[in-house]
C-alpha cells in the first residue's frame, strides 16, 4: 500500500497534492490445455502489501459478513462445461470479532482455478467475470467487477481490468502534510503494539506462575545447588547468568518448535478452528480445576528424575538439565499458564508464540538468576506456606473464566445461541463472585491452610475482585462494559440485542422522518442522500455523509468503539443529520436508473454502485469508512477524513465542521 501511495504521489502530482483512489488489486488470466477438450482456467490476484481479498466461502448469515469471491462463467450456447467448483488455496482463517463469525482471506496473491470441457469444437473463447471486495486495516473499498476473456487457443487476449485512476481524479488539493508518513509507519506501529501486548502479558504471567507452590519453594534449592557448585563469587554469578539464560533457552525453543511445526499461518487458523476453540474451553476447565485443588497434573517422575541425575554433573551440561528440571517439576502450575499464553499469541501468528515465550521466560529466569547471584537476598523472601495456595487457586479461577472465552468463540462461528452475552456474563459474575469470597475467607478450598486472619493485601485483591463483579452486573441489562470488550459476546448476541427494557427514549416509527431509520446506536440515520439533505435542510443542521459498508471491518469499528463515546454518540444524534450510504449494497436500481458512469466507464447497476461511483466522482476517493461533513449548498465544511480510532480527534473534527457550519 505505501508503494502505491509513494509512486502515485512522485509519478503524478511531483506537489503536495494527493488523490483518495486506491488501486491494491490486479488481475490476470491463463489457460492451460490438460488433455483433449480440457483445459484449466487461471486467474490471479495480485495484491498490494497490507491489502487481502475475501474467499468464496458463502457465509450463512442474516446479518453483515465480508464480501465473498464470486466468479460468473457465461455458457448460454451451452458449447462447454465446468468441471467440479473454483477451486482457491487454503488461505488464512481466523474469528473476525467485527462480523462475529469465522472468515478466510488471502494476501500478496492469490490464484483461483476452473477445470472446463469443451462440448462444441468451435468453441474458442470463454467469458467470465469475478465479483470482489478488497479491503486493508484500516478501511474498505467498495465490491467490484473484472472480466475476463479467455482463448482457448492460447492466444492472448487483453482483459477488462480494474478502471485505470481518471486524469480529472488527479487534480484534488487535499492537504496530505504528514500522510504519507503516517500511512508508512502504521502498518509497523499496530504490529509493534500487538507483539509489545503479547510480551507483557506473558512477562506478567511469568510472575504470577513464580508465585505458585510449584515454583516458588525451588528457588532455596536453586540458590543452594548453585552455592555448592560455586567454587568463587565469580564462578556462581557466571553460573547464575548461564543458568537464567537456559531458563529463556528452553521456554522460547519451545514457542519456536510450536511455530516451526504448525507455520504462522496455521496456527493462527488453528486458533480459531471451532473444534480447537472447544477442545481448549476443555483444557482450561481441567487446569482450572487442578489449579482449585480437584487432582495434580504432573509430567511423569521418571523425567524428572532423569534430568536430576544429569544435572549432578556439573559444568555447563549440569546447569541446563538444572534448568530443564525447573521446567519439568513446575509443570503443574506453570502448564496451564504456558498453554494459555501460546493460544492467546497464536492468535495473532507470526512470531508472537517465540515473543510470547521469551516474556514468560524472563520473568521466571531473572529472579532466579539474582537469588543465585546474590544468596543474601533470600533472607528478604516471604516463606513458603498457605499464600501459595492462595496464588494458585486464584489463577485457577481465572483459569476457569478464561475458559469461557474459547467456548463463546465456538459458539458464535456456530451461532447456536448456547452461550449469549447475559448467560456468559452470569457465568463471569459468578466466578468471579466466589473468587472474591474465597478471597475473604468465606469459601476453602481442598489445599488450603486455616486462616486466622486477612493481610492486607488479601483483603485489597478481595475488593477489587469484587468490585469487578459489581461492575459487570449492569452488562446483564446492556451496559457496553468497555473494560473487557472483546471478551464477552457483542450486544448484538444477547437475549436483549438493544438493552433491557427496549429502545428507551427513542421516537415510535411513525415519528421517524420519511426515509429515514435507526441505525447504531439508535442514531437516526438517512440512506437516501437526497431525502437526508432535505430534512437537513428542515431542521437547518449540518449533513455527515458517512460512505460505509456492510462488509466494511473498520467501518463496523469506527461504530462500535468511537460513535458510542458519550461526547460522540451526543453530538451525532443532536448535531447532525446522518446519510450512510452503502457502496456495497447489492439491491438493482430500476432498469431507467442504471447508467454508465464518467468517471469510470464502468456500468452502474445497483444501489451500492451508485454511491460508490458518487463517492469516486464528487470526493476523488474510493475507501471505506469516509466521512465528509457539508453544508445545505453540498460544499465541505472540513477536510473528509477515512478510519480515525481516535474518539478524541473524531469529536475534534465533528465540532470543527459544526462550528464552521453556524458560522455560514
Amino acid at each position: 500500500m505505501r508503494k502505491i501511495l509513494l509512486l502515485l504521489t512522485t509519478l503524478l502530482f511531483s506537489t503536495t497534492l494527493f488523490s483518495q483512489i486506491f488501486e491494491p488489486i490486479k488481475w490476470k488470466s491463463s489457460v492451460k490445455e490438460e488433455s483433449e477438450n480440457v483445459y484449466t482456467l487461471h486467474f490471479e490476484a495480485i495484491l498490494e502489501k497490507g491489502w487481502h481479498i475475501y474467499s468464496q466461502q458463502e457465509v450463512e448469515t442474516d446479518d453483515i459478513a465480508p464480501t465473498a469471491t464470486e466468479f460468473t462463467f457465461y455458457n448460454e450456447d451451452k458449447k462447454y462445461e465446468l468441471i467440479g467448483k473454483t477451486t482457491e488455496p487454503e488461505g488464512i482463517q481466523k474469528f473476525d470479532k467485527v462480523f462475529e463469525m469465522d472468515i478466510k482471506y488471502f494476501e500478496d496473491k492469490v490464484v483461483f482455478v476452473q477445470k472446463v470441457r469443451r462440448l462444441d469444437p468451435s468453441l474458442e473463447v470463454i467469458k467470465a467475470e469475478v465479483f470482489f471486495g478488497v479491503c486493508d486495516d484500516e478501511k474498505c473499498l467498495a465490491p467490484d467487477i473484472v472480466e475476463f476473456t479467455l482463448n482457448l487457443s492460447g492466444k492472448e487476449i487483453s482483459n477488462s481490468e480494474k478502471f485505470e485512476i481518471p486524469n480529472d481524479l488527479l487534480n484534488t488539493k487535499e492537504d496530505v502534510s504528514g500522510f504519507l508518513e503516517e500511512t508508512s509507519k502504521k502498518g509497523k506501529e499496530g504490529d509493534k503494539r500487538g507483539l509489545w501486548a503479547t510480551f507483557i502479558l506473558a512477562f506478567l504471567s511469568g510472575f504470577a506462575a513464580l508465585l505458585t507452590p510449584c515454583v516458588f519453594p525451588m528457588i532455596p534449592m536453586t540458590v543452594s545447588f548453585f552455592t555448592k557448585q560455586s567454587k568463587t563469587r565469580a564462578a556462581g554469578i557466571r553460573n547464575a547468568i548461564i543458568y537464567g539464560i537456559f531458563i529463556i533457552v528452553i521456554y522460547v525453543g519451545l514457542g519456536s518448535v510450536v511455530t516451526a511445526i504448525f507455520g504462522a499461518d496455521a496456527l493462527n487458523a488453528l486458533s480459531t478452528n471451532v473444534w480447537f476453540n472447544l477442545i481448549f474451553f476443555a483444557l482450561l476447565i481441567v487446569f482450572g480445576l487442578s489449579f482449585l485443588g480437584a487432582f495434580e497434573i504432573m509430567l511423569p517422575n521418571s523425567w524428572a528424575n532423569k534430568v536430576d541425575r544429569q544435572a549432578d554433573k556439573g559444568g555447563l551440561i549440569g546447569i541446563f538439565f538444572m534448568a530443564l528440571a525447573l521446567a519439568i517439576v513446575s509443570f503443574s502450575c506453570t502448564g496451564p499458564i504456558v498453554g494459555t499464553i501460546l493460544v492467546e499469541a497464536a492468535s495473532k501468528g507470526g512470531i508472537a508464540p517465540i515473543i510470547g515465550m521469551l516474556g514468560f521466560s524472563l520473568a521466571i529466569a531473572i529472579p532466579f538468576a539474582l537469588f543465585a547471584m546474590f544468596p543474601g537476598w533470600m533472607n528478604s523472601l516471604p516463606k513458603s506456606g498457605g499464600w501459595l495456595n492462595t496464588v494458585k487457586a486464584f489463577l485457577g479461577f481465572l483459569e476457569l473464566a478464561f475458559a469461557f472465552k474459547f467456548l463463546s468463540n465456538a459458539d458464535l462461528v456456530l451461532q447456536l445461541g448456547l452461550l449469549q452475552r447475559e448467560v456468559f456474563l452470569a457465568i463471569w459474575i459468578a466466578i468471579f463472585g466466589v473468587l472474591g469470597l474465597y478471597l475473604l475467607g468465606k469459601i476453602k478450598l481442598p489445599h488450603d491452610s486455616p486462616i486466622e486472619q486477612i493481610s492486607v493485601g488479601r483483603l485489597s485483591l478481595a475488593l477489587l475482585t469484587l468490585a469487578f463483579t459489581i461492575y459487570l452486573i449492569p452488562g446483564m441489562w446492556g451496559a457496553p462494559l468497555k473494560l473487557i470488550s472483546g471478551f464477552p459476546p457483542p450486544q448484538t448476541y444477547s437475549e436483549s440485542p438493544r438493552g433491557f427494557g427496549g429502545s428507551g427514549n427513542q421516537l415510535s416509527n411513525s415519528e421517524l422522518p420519511e426515509g429515514a431509520k435507526y441505525g447504531e446506536h439508535d442514531i437516526v440515520s438517512f440512506t437516501d442522500y437526497e431525502a437526508g439533505l432535505a430534512y437537513a435542510k428542515k431542521v437547518n443542521k449540518p449533513v455527515l455523509i458517512d460512505f460505509t459498508g456492510y462488509a466494511c471491518v473498520n467501518c463496523r469499528k469506527m461504530e462500535e468503539y468511537v460513535w458510542s463515546e458519550p461526547a460522540v454518540l451526543k453530538t451525532l444524534k443532536n448535531d447532525i443529520v446522518l446519510i450512510s450510504l452503502y457502496v456495497d449494497y447489492k439491491k438493482e436500481l430500476p432498469e431507467s436508473e442504471q447508467y454508465v458512469s464518467k468517471t469510470t466507464g464502468k456500468k452502474i447497476k445497483t444501489i451500492g454502485n451508485k454511491w460508490s461511483d458518487f463517492q469516486i466522482t464528487r470526493y476523488k476517493a474510493n475507501a471505506q469508512p469516509y466521512y465528509v461533513l457539508i453544508d445545505h449548498q453540498e460544499s465541505n465544511l472540513s477536510t473528509p477524513i477515512g478510519y480515525t480510532p481516535d474518539e478524541n480527534e473524531y469529536l475534534k473534527w465533528l465540532k470543527k465542521g459544526i462550528n464552521n457550519f453556524s458560522k455560514r
